[in-house]
Order: C-alpha cells, then structure tokens, then sequence
C-alpha cells in the first residue's frame, strides 16, 4: 500500500509537474547512477558529476543544463548566480529529487537521489503558506508524517519560529503579517525537519529591496547557528557573495559553469569594505563591462 500523500507533499509535487510553460522533461540515454563518480567527488556530501537536462520546447529539444558538476562540502554554504534560463532552478530541482529524467549522477551522503527525501529541504521564491493555517500551523504542516509525539512536535515549531524571529506571531496568520515574515515561516517549514541540506530556490526574489537585506542578515545568522549544508539559488550578485563560501557563475544555452569564486571573508561579512566590493566587481564582471 503506498503511504499516503502530506498536505507538504502536494505542495512540491504541484512544484514538480510545472518546470516550465510548455516544456516536457525528457530522459536521455545517457550515464545514471554510479556510473559517472570520480574519486575527487568521494569526500563531498553531495556530488553533482556530468549532469545534464533536456526538455521538450514545441517539438524540439532544449537542453538547459549541460554537464554540470559540482562537489559540496558538509556545511557549506553554496551561492549559484546566472541570468534567467541558465538552468539555476533546474538544478535544485533535480538535487531535490523533484525530477529524475536526467544525464549524469546526483550522489547525496553516498547514495544515487531518488525522490525526495525529508533531509533535503527546499525553499521556494513562493512562500507557500496556507492562508487558513496560522503561523504556528504553517511551520508544524511539515511534521504531520513525521511520527513525532505532539509535544515533541510542538518543541520543535516553538523552538524554529524563535530562531527565525517570530515568536511574536506563532498565531498570526498569512495575511496579517509581512512579505518578510512570511518567507521566514517558509524556512522555518524547511528547517524544522532538520535537513541536512538546505536548498534554496531565489527566497527573496519578491521582497523588498529593505526587506531583502534584511532577510539575507537573518539567513546568515541562522545558517552560522544551524550549520545546515545550503545551496541558494539567486540572480542577485551581492547576495550571493555575502551568502556564499564560494559562488558558481552560470551561462546559459544551454546552462553550464563558467567558473567557481571563492568567497575568502571573515563573517559577518561588511558589503562597504573594499574586499567584498572587489569580490562583487569581480563576479558582476561575468554580466556587464566593469568600468
């Protein structure tokens, strides 16, 4: 008998079966699994090796990643900035298990990703939120499968909406708070079920350009508290580099490595200073002509 489906469950299957207006995935003939490791991946917690994703396009075949690789290490915090349509959100998509047709191997914590896992979190631009549900009911959603007792359930809801600040709010609901509480009600959805790998789909994209700053701070802090392995997703230059120990600059057609910066700054990281301006120059360079 299959197990049935959680409320959460629906939410990243609705994500899975959209990828794109018009596009249909497609399985090619290529390496899958173990087939295509190298031993310089054997120490990542995630190793991304040879990947590469074609969809249908009106009859014909668009590939938007192309032999993609990438080895992440535990605890890391992995910023990937690139135009639209290199294939940035593709990507996490695949780490997460949402899709399966692809070129190459995905290997997390020493196994092939097959499907979705509850130690692999995933954060989209969307908060998701269910408006008839209050702050409170939001964030404990991702347990209802969870097999916790009810107390310890509520332990860890109360503990996560402290973390992200919201304490003050625990029976709010959706409308009645901000764009910017809401996306941290978001990850504390995501981080209650203690993944071991966060993933992070362009989270800010819709905020505010204040409010934006802010929630970068406030995702620093959490990650230097929880520790939690993260990749985010961003077209956004200087919250990559403020974010990231390293920054992979994409291209597109089809969406590829262009090269990786090490981020090599003390944290809390200061955006003035002149060695966080030079890192920003040097990663907007890819973009547009620095004068």
């Amino acid at each position: 008998m299959s197990r049935p489906k959680t409320a959460l469950s629906v939410i990243n299957e609705a994500h899975a079966d959209h990828p794109g207006d018009g596009l249909t995935s497609v399985r090619s003939s290529g390496l899958r699994g173990g087939q295509h490791l190298s031993l310089a991946s054997a120490s990542a917690v995630l190793a991304v090796e040879g990947v590469s994703k074609t969809f249908q396009l009106n009859g014909k075949a668009l590939t938007v990643l192309s032999d993609f690789s990438l080895a992440v290490s535990k605890g890391e915090f992995i910023s990937i900035v690139g135009s639209s349509g290199c294939g940035k959100s593709t990507l996490l998509r695949l780490i997460a298990g949402l899709d399966s047709s692809y070129d190459g191997s995905i290997v997390w914590l020493g196994e092939q990703v097959s499907g979705t896992s509850l130690d692999r979190g995933l954060v989209f631009q969307e908060h998701r939120l269910f408006p008839w549900l209050t702050v409170e009911q939001n964030v404990a959603l991702a347990l209802e499968s969870s097999g916790l007792t009810q107390q310890e359930i509520d332990a860890r809801v109360k503990h996560q909406i402290e973390l992200v600040g919201l304490s003050g709010f625990a029976q709010a609901y959706p409308h009645q708070i901000s764009g910017g509480m809401s996306q941290r009600v978001a990850i504390a959805r995501a981080l209650v079920l203690k993944p071991r790998l966060l993933l992070l789909d362009e989270p800010f994209g819709a905020l505010d350009a204040l409010t934006r700053l802010k929630m970068q701070q406030e995702l620093q802090r959490l990650w230097e508290t929880e520790g939690t392995t993260s990749i985010l997703v961003t077209h956004d230059v200087e919250e990559a580099v403020f974010l990231g120990d390293r920054v992979v600059v994409m291209e597109a057609n089809p969406g590829r490595i262009k090269r990786v910066v090490d981020v090599d700054l003390p944290r809390p990281r200061h955006r003035t200073s002149a060695e966080f301006q030079h890192i920003k120059d040097d990663v907007l360079s890819d973009f547009i002509e620095i004068s």
